[in-house]
């Protein structure tokens, strides 16, 4: 059988769905003459090596049932450790309420899983997640994005929306969107909560950016809120990760649901991977109880405020002229608009001067704002900010030549 007639036998769902530009762009992140500002990880020199290396050493020696098969809804002491954790961003949880996963990114996976069938519609934000277009796009949902601000999606077209359509979930990140940074904020999250109980929904709170705050505004989640609503509980679906606050490559995530969607997502894993890997979430819930998180926080908190000021300084100076973007609260990313020009038709002109971005296009479901780019800035350095916003003033007089 030739290669040309594979195509025929994939399945429906995949033929249609993209690969993620953010993934294509990682490639760069490892080429040493190229400036990235693509990806959404972690600053690798912020990764507190030696407090995961006795966490390691912790986990190694923890007994054979390291490497054995285990439960499937996750390690109890890895559960408990994730509700402390909760519970210091005002979430009160007990261990039966978590599901340990492979990353926040397969948690998110399996609540698709869960609660999308065929056709069923899922409202997200206008722009919003591109790794989550993508799960919802698997899962043959219809994708309704609606408009936001720098407060966050609005509830008034949400409703406009629900009048509209019957629909199944609503997915959101509240704290320092990806991509716009935005937050959403308290009487919004209240008036979403309300809107589920009144709309009979699910509301999807991924939440990985949520201790990136460089204020002390912090908001109630919107988990916290459904439980201090009546009639809301089981609303709100929570998802989190290591991910961003720890390091990525041991792939730890967690969800925090009500038991009778919580039951219905450990069926969903035990088909999907069984569990975690045992030996990554002990090396997590060493971490955790080491004391060292709550104390790497703040620094990393500070850190990346430090480099999103040098990048904002740098891209003021040099490109202030073409690219308009405002300050986030947190998070990774300041979301900007280049001033008639094609961010897409721009990045290979990018490339040759040796920087990336992400072109906005990617995280809207149709009719992209073209002029929309996503610059990360937690992986650079002042001076590396510094070049970087000179390069793109480069890639950008070349292409208006």
């Amino acid at each position: 059988m030739s290669n040309s007639n594979l195509s025929k036998l994939l399945a429906r769902r995949i033929q249609g769905t993209q690969s993620s530009v953010v993934r294509e762009l990682l490639k760069y992140s490892k080429d040493p003459q190229i400036i990235s500002l693509a990806g959404g990880i972690p600053a690798a020199d912020m990764f507190d090596l030696e407090g995961i290396n006795e966490a390691l050493a912790i986990a190694a020696n923890s007994g054979v049932d390291a490497y054995q098969y285990s439960m499937t809804d996750g390690e109890l002491d890895l559960r408990e450790q994730s509700c402390n954790l909760l519970e210091k961003r005002g979430i009160k949880s007990n261990p039966d309420e978590i599901l340990i996963t492979s990353g926040s990114q397969q948690g998110l996976d399996l609540v698709a899983r869960v609660l999308l069938d065929k056709d069923d519609i899922i409202l997200v934000e206008r722009p919003t997640y591109l790794a989550a277009l993508q799960v919802f796009s698997l899962s043959e949902a219809h994708i309704i994005d609606i408009e936001g601000d720098e407060n966050g999606i609005n509830p008034d077209a949400v409703e406009e929306s629900l009048k509209k359509h019957k629909i199944k979930a609503l997915y959101i990140v509240a704290n320092f969107a990806n991509p716009t940074g935005s937050t959403l904020t308290l009487a919004r999250r209240k008036r979403l909560v309300e809107l589920a109980i009144l709309y009979d929904f699910i509301i999807i709170e991924d939440d990985p950016y949520g201790e990136i705050r460089f204020d002390n505004n912090e908001v109630p989640s919107l988990y916290e809120c459904s439980k201090t609503t009546a009639d809301a509980c089981g609303r709100v679906i929570y998802l989190s990760s290591f991910s961003k606050i720890l390091v990525p490559g041991l792939r730890v995530g967690l969800i925090c649901a009500c038991n009778e969607l919580r039951e219905r997502l450990v069926i969903a894993k035990q088909a999907f991977d069984l569990h975690t890997p045992v030996l990554c979430q002990r090396i997590v819930a060493a971490y955790l109880k080491s004391g060292r998180l709550e104390k790497r926080i703040p620094l990393l908190c500070m850190e990346y405020e430090k480099r999103c000021d040098s990048l904002i300084n740098a891209l003021n100076k040099h490109v202030g002229d073409v690219l308009s973007f405002k300050k986030p609260a947190g998070g990774m990313f300041l979301w900007g608009s280049l001033n008639n020009i094609d961010a897409q038709k721009l990045l290979p002109f990018a490339v040759a001067q040796k920087m990336v971005f992400v072109p906005g296009a990617a995280f809207y479901v149709a009719n992209p704002n073209i002029n929309s780019i996503r610059l990360s800035y937690v992986t650079i350095t002042s001076s590396q900010a510094e070049e970087a916003a000179k390069r793109l003033k480069a890639a950008i007089t070349n292409y208006l030549a």
